[in-house]
């Protein structure tokens, strides 16, 4: 069996040094929609150096990359066709605001594997620190098809009571053609989301937008509107990737306030309304 439960668990946690700039950043923000307008007070605070600020979920590439599910992947006991791999859900804690630059320890292990039936998903935790102390801590959740079966513990479903009523705040995110090309130079270069051959051959009609570039734009709309655009207000942010993005379609985030958390749901217009994100909270201060 390519993945080996036991072996994947017990393997010792990867630490490594990572490092990013004001320019990771900024190229983050644009890869995730930020910009327009160019010269908007709003979206400056994305792109220009002078008054940068970091959006929490840029703790998902700092370092170049997409270290919960490309570390995830390579651990001992796990050896999967990147082709049936999913990205299936991410969660993260803030610790404290992200700095503008910054050098951080990241330690990661396989927190847990679980056996669906017809798949299997592994949690791949991340937990960050720098000399100040904890920063954030990540959980990546990778789904692989046609690795279940063995017997193994499912583990929890993550599905939540939808919101009831109508929304308190419905923004429109439009995304460009070429976002998927622009947001993988943040370092996650699966070609799932810029080779059409590669994207056939994982059972959809054309390159997908990664999960995280759909889970970044929806933070920014939640921060740009109920949090009054203070990034430094967030705390915590779960999703479950519960659909796909094409490049080109238009993204409808509504937004239910609640007391100390924002619940989500995100839909493709485009596609009546197909589910995109859901089970989607932000717990802010």
């Amino acid at each position: 069996m390519p993945i080996d439960a036991r072996e994947a668990l017990a393997a010792a946690p990867r630490t490594g040094e990572i490092a990013w700039t004001r320019k990771d950043v900024q190229l983050y923000h644009l890869g995730i929609g930020a910009g327009r307008p160019a010269t908007g007070p709003d979206e400056l605070r994305y792109t220009l150096e002078s008054r940068l600020h970091v959006l929490p979920s840029f703790a998902t590439v700092a370092g170049n990359g997409s270290p919960g599910v490309i570390s995830g992947l390579s651990m001992p006991g796990v050896d999967v066709d990147l082709s049936q791999v999913l990205h299936s859900g991410q969660s993260l804690t803030i610790h404290r605001p992200l700095p503008v630059e910054g050098t951080a320890t990241a330690t990661g292990r396989i927190a847990a594997v679980y056996d669906k039936g017809k798949a299997a998903v592994l949690v791949m935790r991340t937990e960050v620190t720098d000399a100040q102390g904890p920063l954030w801590t990540g959980d990546a959740h990778i789904f692989v098809r046609g690795e279940g079966g063995w017997g193994g513990e499912r583990g929890p479903s993550g599905r939540l009571e939808p919101p009831t009523g109508d929304p308190d705040l419905t923004v429109e995110c439009p995304i460009r053609e070429d976002q998927a090309l622009l947001y993988r130079l943040s370092g996650d270069l699966n070609p799932l989301h810029a080779d059409p051959d590669f994207a056939k051959r994982a059972g959809f009609e054309r390159p997908i937008l990664h999960g995280l570039c759909t889970y970044g734009m929806t933070l920014k709309a939640v921060v740009d509107t109920v949090l009054g655009g203070d990034v430094g207000q967030v705390r915590a942010y779960d999703t479950r990737f519960a659909g796909v993005v094409y490049p080109g379609e238009t993204l409808r985030v509504r937004m239910w306030r609640g007391e100390g958390a924002v619940r989500v749901a995100v839909s493709a217009v485009e596609r009546d309304d197909a589910p995109v994100l859901a089970d989607t909270i932000v717990q802010h201060t």
